[in-house]
């Protein structure tokens, strides 16, 4: 990632900002467990380069990136049980390609809404309640 764009974009930095978040390094993008996990497993995948659609991205770099995203949510599905695994591409308010997978559960408050109906209290973990979840997560996905 450019350093121009790792200026004005908090997404090409994100990797080396959180990096007590850090899940995997994949080819065309980065596994990042979100901070608030009030979703339990809630990712981040985003793209390595500075793109905002995905029609900005060259065929194999954009099947690649679809190839790790599906993986992904794979991997969180095994892992979690959820009921549905929820995926957002928006960029409205960071514009640089990443999606939002998101585990979810018919006996959580706010199913079947999106996630962004309504405000909810955050849930932050311990430092090693982060590294216990990137940890089940990577090996979910090693295990694939």
């Amino acid at each position: 990632m450019s350093s121009e764009n790792s200026v004005t974009c908090p997404m090409c930095s994100r990797w080396e900002d959180d990096a007590d978040l850090q899940i995997m390094e994949f080819e065309y993008s980065y596994l990042i467990l979100n901070r608030d996990q009030f979703f339990p497993g809630y990712c981040l995948l985003f793209s390595k380069q500075h793109v905002t659609e995905l029609f900005d991205l060259d065929l194999k770099t954009r099947q690649g990136m679809m190839e790790e995203v599906t993986s992904t949510s794979a991997a969180l599905a095994a892992l979690f049980k959820p009921d549905k695994i929820n995926y957002e591409l928006l960029g409205n308010m960071v514009p640089h390609i990443h999606w939002h997978l998101v585990p979810r559960f018919s006996s959580e408050p706010l199913w079947p809404r999106p996630i962004w109906s309504e405000p909810h209290a955050e849930s932050h973990l311990s430092k090693e309640g982060y590294r216990q979840r990137c940890e089940q997560i990577r090996q979910a996905l090693e295990s694939r």
